[in-house]
């Protein structure tokens, strides 16, 4: 179905069913896109440096600033610019259509996506996450304007489903695991004295995944099952911004987490997730996925990398 063309769907729905995940793996590219954006902003130093400054050696040899942002830019820089183009082209596009997109949306699809893979987020901090799903949206809105859905189909689709809707309070938690619990009493004595909870993550946690992040592993919930329990349990026990005592977990390691943000669960009525879910069932009327970059020669989009 080419943009532009008006539908009315009218579809027999079946149980138990959650809708299809294009959104989400659009999604998904966009949250990897930006994680090595953060990771790129972490690691440039100030503007103030030379770029023939040494930034390591090898054998005596010097590894100079300029090669490496030069290596940086070979390696992510493309990435990198298409998020920055297709986020540009997302907000264009919202403008041109008279798209908006409020906070109580933002807040809805956030609660939806911690009950389906909160790990998602991990990397991006609170204000980048709800960037990155207001983008998300924009789209959404874009490429289901013109798609009608019966109201009968929304109702029924909740009807059946409504149990997705009862959404589980979910933890932003962040964690360092060490080896013993010496090493995790120390690693607290330090945080204790001001230390810097992503920064000790990055140095201790043998956890390399969620070390990368500053420990970040997005949103768990009660039914996480890809986090030890006993870090839910501990998550589940503190306040938005605290740090907890070591706990052991079960392959013998000890974990220190902290929780970022608290979202709290609650079931959300028909009235309030009725609009998501028409959008969400005229995107799956769409024949195949569609992204940021199928809108850049409507708004005359360009960039070093040519077409």
């Amino acid at each position: 179905m080419k943009y532009g063309q008006s539908r009315n769907v009218q579809e027999t729905v079946p149980q138990k069913r959650r809708l299809k995940t294009k959104p989400l793996l659009i999604l998904i590219g966009i949250l990897f896109t930006s994680n090595i954006l953060w990771f790129i902003g972490w690691l440039i130093p100030d503007k103030s440096k030379q770029p023939d400054e040494e930034v390591a050696s090898v054998a005596g040899e010097a590894i100079t600033r300029a090669e490496w942002m030069t290596a940086m830019e070979r390696a992510v820089g493309r990435e990198v610019l298409l998020d920055l183009v297709n986020h540009k082209v997302m907000e264009t596009a919202a403008k041109k259509s008279g798209i908006e997109v409020t906070d109580k949306e933002i807040e809805l699809e956030l609660a939806l996506i911690t009950s389906v893979d909160g790990r998602l987020h991990s990397g991006l901090d609170i204000e980048q996450t709800r960037q990155k799903i207001r983008a998300n949206l924009i789209l959404g809105k874009v490429l289901s304007n013109d798609v009608v859905i019966d109201d009968a189909s929304v109702k029924a689709f909740y009807d059946k489903n409504e149990s997705l809707y009862n959404i589980l309070t979910a933890y932003r938690t962040s964690v360092i695991i060490v080896p013993t619990e010496e090493e995790a009493e120390q690693a607290l004595d330090e945080l204790s004295k001001g230390s810097s909870f992503d920064a000790l993550a990055k140095e201790l946690s043998i956890d390399l995944a969620s070390a990368s992040l500053g420990g970040d592993i997005g949103y768990i919930n009660a039914e996480t099952e890809t986090v030890d329990p006993a870090v839910y349990k501990a998550a589940s026990k503190l306040k938005e911004g605290k740090i907890g005592d070591a706990v052991k977990l079960q392959d013998g390691t000890y974990a220190i987490i902290r929780v970022n943000e608290v979202v709290e669960g609650r079931m959300f009525s028909y009235e309030e997730v009725k609009d998501h879910i028409r959008r969400e069932l005229a995107i799956e009327q769409i024949p195949q996925s569609v992204s940021p970059e199928a809108f850049w020669k409507e708004f005359d989009a360009k960039w070093f990398y040519g077409k």
